[in-house]
């Protein structure tokens, strides 16, 4: 037993009951996500537009933004964008689709290089090519969509179509929300980003189908109980294991987001906003979609009979079985004995004469 019970193993909270509130607050997420990448877009990085990156580092206390902006303005290099990065030291600069080739790239940063004088130094230049970076969205794009068919034949095969289709308005949920973050901060959005999502959507369908696996369960023993009921009692029997998992993660995502420096500061916060919209969304929206998706118990295939002996055990101790599992245990109720199941009633052979 655990010194300290933060998480009870057994809870009976009605999650279902506040659909009618939960439902409407993620498709109002949904829509201004949709609003935001409207608005403001998405701050592309240098992967996905081209061009080159120059990031440099003053010997004073602080880089001169401002100062910057006017220098590198009067170069004509087109389109220039200058941001602070990780300390106030750091600065990088983007130059548009001019510099790609490898002469254009060294008259670029010789240009930088000259316009910032001794105060700075010059850590790191990287150059991407429009077709490369052109090569690379596409490719983003291709990931994601096969990433979401797979997902979609495999639970289709392996659940009835309502799951499949609950995990996937589920994970697309998590997608834009996460995304509409990238969108609101004007995070970089480059391939670290699409790893992000990537294991964003992994991450959420396996805390969904976690909870729709015990779901199908449940309908395939329990057919009488009502839907809801149902799904109340599958969410609140694998509720300690989704929060204590999705605890865990997010807070290895915040020691990445602190120490893991500039370069992963992006990856580790779209990971630490999917992981908690992950764990609303496998509660409050993936198990109530199966309810306005019209799922029934007689859609669920039941186990299979057993035949002779073993039928009559299970015949006589289903009700006990039943009531023992289904009704909420208080603390100063005696624990129901062990129901002997058919398997263990046939180990243990024909009773003595």
């Amino acid at each position: 037993m655990p010194l300290i019970d933060y998480i009870p193993a057994q809870t009976h909270f009605g999650f279902m009951r506040l659909r009618h509130v939960t439902f409407p607050l993620s498709a109002a997420a949904m829509v201004l996500a949709l609003v935001c990448f409207a608005t403001f877009g998405f701050n592309l990085g240098i992967d996905f537009r081209g061009g080159t990156l120059v990031e440099a580092q003053t010997s004073q206390a602080a880089a001169d933004i401002s100062g910057l902006r006017e220098h590198l303005g009067d170069l004509e290099l087109g389109d220039v964008q200058i941001q602070e990065f990780g300390s106030p030291r750091d600065v990088l600069i983007r130059v548009g689709e001019a510099g790609t080739s490898d002469a254009a790239q060294q008259a670029i940063v010789g240009k930088i290089s000259s316009a910032l004088g001794t105060d700075y130094t010059i850590r790191r230049v990287e150059t991407v090519g429009p077709s490369v970076s052109a090569e690379l969205v596409r490719q983003s794009i291709i990931a994601l969509l096969l990433g979401a068919v797979a997902v979609l034949v495999y639970l289709w095969f392996r659940f009835e179509w309502q799951f499949a289709v609950g995990a996937i308005a589920t994970t697309a949920h998590d997608i834009f929300v996460t995304l509409a973050i990238y969108s609101i901060l004007g995070i970089d959005f480059d391939l670290t980003s699409i790893a992000a999502i990537l294991t964003i959507m992994g991450y959420s369908l396996n805390d969904t189908v976690v909870v729709y696996d015990r779901i199908r369960e449940m309908l395939r023993r329990y057919k009488r109980i009502p839907l809801p009921e149902m799904l109340d009692l599958s969410v609140n029997a694998t509720f300690s294991r989704t929060i204590i998992v999705s605890l865990t993660t997010f807070l290895a995502t915040l020691a990445l987001y602190f120490f893991g420096g500039e370069v992963l500061r992006g990856f580790s916060l779209a990971m630490a906003v999917g992981i908690i919209v992950g764990t609303y969304s496998t509660i409050f929206v993936a198990a109530p979609m199966l309810i306005h998706l019209g799922l029934r118990p007689s859609a669920v295939e039941g186990e299979k009979k057993p035949q002779g002996i073993a039928a009559r055990v299970d015949e006589v101790m289903a009700p006990l079985t039943e009531e023992a599992e289904i009704l909420p245990a208080t603390p100063d109720a005696p624990k129901p004995a062990p129901v002997p199941s058919a398997s263990r009633a046939r180990s243990r052979g024909k009773p003595r004469k």
